[in-house]
C-alpha cells in the first residue's frame, strides 16, 4: 500500500502551538521566528484542507478539526522517538569490526587494540582481512584501514607517517626483499620475494637483505631494535581510517578513532 506522504515539519509544528496556544512560545521552543510557524500552520492547512487555529478576543485556540487528530499525532510521535532508539541501539554496541591489511593488523593494529580494551573491559573486537574493495554493509564494518593517497568516498584521518623506509637487519646485504605492494628498487633481483610488507621485514631482520616497507608498518621492529633504517623515503601513500559517514558519527567509532590516532 503506498503511503500518504506526511509533512513532518509542519505537524511537528502544529504540536508546539498546540501545548503553547502561542505561534511566538512555539517559535522560542523550534528556535525559529513565529513568522516561520505561521508560514508552517498555513501550509499545513493548505495541504490537509482545514483550519487548525483561529485567533479569538481570548487569544489562539485550536479548531474542532485541529483537536481531533492531536492525540494520534503525538502518540505518532513517541513511536518516531522509539524507531529513533531502537535504530541507535546499536550504537550502544562495545562489539567493533575492523579490516586491515594482515600485516598491519600483526605489527600495529592488534597491540593498539590491546592496549584500547584496557580501557574497558566490555570491549570486543572482530578484526577482518581488508580486500582491494571494502564493502561496509556487506560486512557489517565499522572501521577499515587503508593505504593509500586518501580516504576516497569515505570519511577518514590519516595514522602514523606517509612514504616508505628502507630497513635491514644486523649484518643484511643489499639486495632488495620483494613483495607485492613494493616500490621500484633498482638494487638489483630480490633475494627474496614475500606475500607482504609484514614478511618483507621480519625477513630484513632475519639477514636476508633490505626492505622497502611503510614507515607505520616498521614503527615498532624499528624501536624494537630488530630492523635499522638505512634510507627514509617520504612523501608517498599512508594508512588511513576510514568509514562512511553513518558509522563515522558512532560514539564507539569516534572513540576508536582518538585512540588508534594518538
Amino acid at each position: 500500500m503506498k503511503r500518504t506522504h506526511l509533512p513532518l515539519n509542519g505537524l511537528r509544528v502544529l504540536d508546539a502551538a498546540a501545548r503553547h496556544l502561542s505561534f511566538t512560545r512555539a517559535a522560542d521552543e523550534l528556535a525559529v521566528t513565529p513568522a516561520a510557524v505561521g508560514q508552517q500552520i498555513r501550509a499545513l492547512e493548505d495541504t490537509l484542507g482545514v483550519v487548525l487555529f483561529r485567533r479569538t478576543a481570548k487569544g489562539l485556540e485550536l479548531t474542532p478539526e485541529g483537536e481531533a487528530g492531536l492525540e494520534a499525532l503525538r502518540a505518532g510521535f513517541l513511536q518516531f522517538e522509539e524507531a529513533v532508539r531502537a535504530m541507535q541501539a546499536g550504537q550502544t554496541s562495545k562489539t567493533l569490526t575492523i579490516a586491515a591489511p594482515r600485516d598491519l593488523t600483526a605489527k600495529w593494529l592488534a597491540p593498539k587494540l590491546a592496549d584500547y580494551a584496557r580501557s574497558d573491559g566490555e570491549l570486543r573486537f572482530v578484526l577482518l582481512s581488508a580486500d582491494e574493495d571494502l564493502d561496509f554493509t556487506q560486512a557489517n564494518l565499522d572501521l577499515a584501514i587503508r593505504f593509500g593517497d586518501g580516504p576516497g568516498e569515505h570519511e577518514g584521518v590519516r595514522i602514523g607517517p606517509s612514504g616508505y623506509v628502507v630497513v635491514a637487519g644486523d649484518n643484511a646485504g643489499h639486495a632488495p626483499i620483494g613483495w607485492k605492494g613494493c616500490p621500484q628498487d633498482e638494487n638489483g633481483a630480490p633475494a627474496l620475494r614475500v606475500a607482504d610488507a609484514g614478511l618483507a621485514i621480519d625477513a630484513a631482520a632475519s639477514g636476508f637483505g633490505q626492505a622497502c616497507v611503510p614507515a607505520l608498518l616498521a614503527a615498532a621492529d624499528i624501536a624494537a631494535g630488530r630492523v635499522r633504517v638505512v634510507e627514509e623515503r617520504g612523501d608517498g601513500p599512508a594508512y588511513w581510517l576510514i568509514a562512511p559517514l553513518p558509522q563515522w558519527r558512532q560514539k564507539k567509532v569516534r572513540s576508536l578513532v582518538t585512540a588508534l590516532g594518538a
